[in-house]
């Protein structure tokens, strides 16, 4: 009987074993995960180290959170910066779950989780940005303002002459003052990391870092800075033009000048030749009018005939003697 009595109690005993060993009481924790035991909705345990775990079967809960780095990947924003000026801000985070039982009671699930980080975020992000002014955005360091930048012009590499080559280096000038920054890109990620981890904490959730990713300017800014970018263009432009202007003015000046010399030598050499020609002219007359006296006497008068009497219409005179030679000497008496 005895015997019989503990083969009974074996058998239950194995029996009861079975039962609870397909009820399960152990489960896996695998690298890269952490797990909290609930029993009745009540923490019980929480487990980070990975290997075989035990549960009470059937009253136990077991939830597997990662343990490993997670990213967050936020939508860019719209939004405005101290100077009302409007960009897009594309941010990316890392985050991973630090205290499993906070992060389950407050949470619970990993998409909950996401949720809260796009909350948290995203608030932050546009708090942090509508504080400060664009150039804390857009850049991280005061680099820029100890870089001299001289924009070069193939237009001054035509210019000869060094004086005329300066005076339009001048009037083509464009200086860019860079205002100096005191915060950077870099701090306002800290900034907006140290504010979201006020919030996150509390989730039983660790934000490593918070990283802006790009920085875009909106539409209407973009059209801004176009149109800043045309005035300057075209003021360098007005600039080149008045150069030309001015040497358009300049070399019509000199043409015109060397125009007046050019005819004012060629009138006083043209006159010369004329009186050195006169003279000959008169040379050769009274050299013929020695010769014959008689003949050149009608030759000019009848040269004087040829210029007058074409014009002339009528004559009232009782002097004849200018007509001698067509009424002849004694008539003309």
């Amino acid at each position: 009987m005895k015997n019989k009595k503990l083969i009974t109690t074996l058998v239950i005993v194995a029996v009861f074993l079975v039962v609870f060993i397909l009820l399960g009481p152990f489960y896996i924790l695998y690298e890269g995960q952490q797990s909290v035991v609930t029993r009745f909705g009540k923490i019980v345990a929480s487990e980070s180290e990975a290997g075989l775990k035990f549960k009470m079967p059937v009253v136990d809960n077991v939830v597997i959170y990662p343990k490993k780095i997670i990213s967050w990947d936020g939508a860019a924003q719209r939004i405005p910066t101290k100077e009302n000026q409007f960009i897009w801000v594309d941010t990316t985070a890392r985050w991973k779950i630090a205290d499993p039982a906070k992060y389950y009671e407050t949470v619970n699930t990993v998409s909950n989780g996401l949720s809260r980080l796009n909350d948290v975020l995203d608030s932050s992000i546009r708090t942090i940005i509508s504080e400060n002014f664009l150039n804390e955005a857009v850049r991280n360091s005061n680099k820029i303002n100890n870089i001299k930048i001289e924009e070069q012009s193939q237009t001054l590499d035509n210019v000869e002459d060094a004086e005329d080559a300066e005076t339009l280096r001048n009037l083509t000038a464009t200086q860019s003052r860079q205002e100096t920054i005191n915060i950077g890109r870099d701090g306002l990620s800290l900034k907006m990391f140290e504010q979201a981890k006020m919030f996150t904490d509390a989730f039983g959730i660790e934000l490593i870092d918070i990283v802006v990713r790009q920085i875009r300017y909106s539409d209407d800014l973009t059209e801004s800075v176009y149109q800043r970018m045309i005035k300057e263009r075209n003021q360098i432009a007005e600039a080149y033009r008045s150069y030309g202007r001015g040497q358009l003015a300049q070399w019509q000046g000199k043409t015109e000048n060397e125009e007046k010399v050019i005819l004012s030598e060629a009138y006083s050499k043209s006159e010369t030749i004329k009186g050195i020609a006169d003279a000959k002219a008169a040379k050769i007359y009274a050299e013929s009018y020695e010769v014959d006296p008689e003949f050149f006497d009608l030759w000019r008068t009848l040269e004087s005939y040829r210029k007058t009497i074409p014009t002339l219409n009528k004559v009232l005179s009782t002097d004849m003697q200018y007509f001698n030679r067509f009424y002849g000497e004694e008539m003309g008496r």
